[in-house]
């Protein structure tokens, strides 16, 4: 295959799937992992695309901390409709555990005020939209405020949670990669996010399909480590099978 050729094989698998790895279009196009490499190389200096390593993605792949002011204008509508999704996996008396972010801060916002659950959280913007589900018992983390996200981090947080077993965790992300998992942009709140997947019996990710090809500089866990991804139906097949093979269900709303 010529270099014309590989180039636009290379700009539309990304187009199609909003990412590619190496070795996959070393197989597909039949040269070396090198001469792909090369490729990826001369698109980046073309500003095509983003190299990774071992891939490519055709936006910049790493998120620096936003304000929620900022995050809560941006993928309303996908947001709304995965937050609604979400509430269908309550069950009266479920005691479960809810992160911080713009996504999971409308899934609280969203859950059926005849519901009676117990609900573990860090951010205190959730625990201010429970207030009106008279049957949500609220336990409210303590720790240093993240003024960006509205919530708590720190040991205090971390101590917290570790007393507590849940069967259900609620998160968002700011960054989803296929090699280096879920991400955040803030270390100590990765942290904890970690700390509340260990404390849970199943981990559902409610993420727009803008984090994906993602990443940030916290990591919070590998994808084989959640359970289920609620997410838009813009997400791209390539994603969905990925996901798939590691084990994790994924619904599209």
């Amino acid at each position: 295959m010529v270099i014309a050729k590989r180039h636009k094989h290379i700009l539309d698998k990304l187009e199609e799937a909003g990412y590619v790895s190496v070795a996959a279009l070393s197989k597909e196009m039949d040269v070396t992992m090198v001469t792909v490499r090369k490729d990826l190389r001369i698109l980046e200096e073309k500003g095509l695309l983003f190299r990774t390593h071992g891939s490519a993605t055709p936006v910049a792949p790493y998120v620096n901390d936003k304000p929620v002011t900022e995050k809560r204008l941006v993928q309303v509508s996908q947001k709304n409709a995965i937050a609604e999704k979400a509430t269908t996996f309550l069950q009266q008396d479920d005691v479960i555990i809810i992160g911080s972010g713009t996504t999971v801060l409308a899934f609280a916002q969203s859950i059926p005020k005849t519901l009676s659950i117990t609900v573990l959280t860090a951010a205190m913007n959730v625990s201010m939209a429970l207030l009106d589900v008279p049957g949500a018992e609220v336990v409210q983390l303590g720790g240093v405020v993240r003024k960006s996200s509205s919530s708590v981090v720190g040991h205090f947080a971390e101590n917290m949670i570790k007393d507590f077993a849940c069967n259900k965790l609620f998160i968002s992300v700011d960054g989803i990669d296929p090699e280096f998992g879920l991400t955040t942009s803030n270390i100590l709140e990765a942290h904890l996010n970690s700390i509340m997947i260990a404390s849970a019996q199943k981990t559902i990710v409610l993420a727009d399909s803008s984090k994906f090809g993602k990443k940030s500089f916290g990591k919070i866990a590998n994808l084989e480590d959640i359970d289920t991804l609620i997410v838009d139906k813009n997400l791209s097949t390539h994603y969905v099978e990925m996901l798939e093979e590691k084990g994790v269900r994924v619904i599209l709303v």
